[in-house]
């Protein structure tokens, strides 16, 4: 039987963490910065988790 692959796209953009959640980078900090406040673009640079309803599809995508 061959191996299960993991979805190398997910497993560049989520990280599971040591209490088994999700975490994620936030959108809409890529282009576009001039007409977004700093306040804004300051709150985008953190890191987040997922919410309960995607994290048990992006596991089973990471194969955890």
């Amino acid at each position: 039987m061959a191996k299960m692959k993991s979805h190398r796209g997910a497993m560049k953009r989520f990280k599971v963490t040591g209490s088994g959640k999700v975490a994620r980078h936030k959108a809409y900090k890529s282009h576009i910065l001039t007409k977004k406040s700093p306040a804004r673009k300051r709150g985008l640079r953190k890191g987040t988790t997922l919410t309960s309803a995607d994290q048990k599809r992006i596991k089973s995508v990471l194969n955890v």
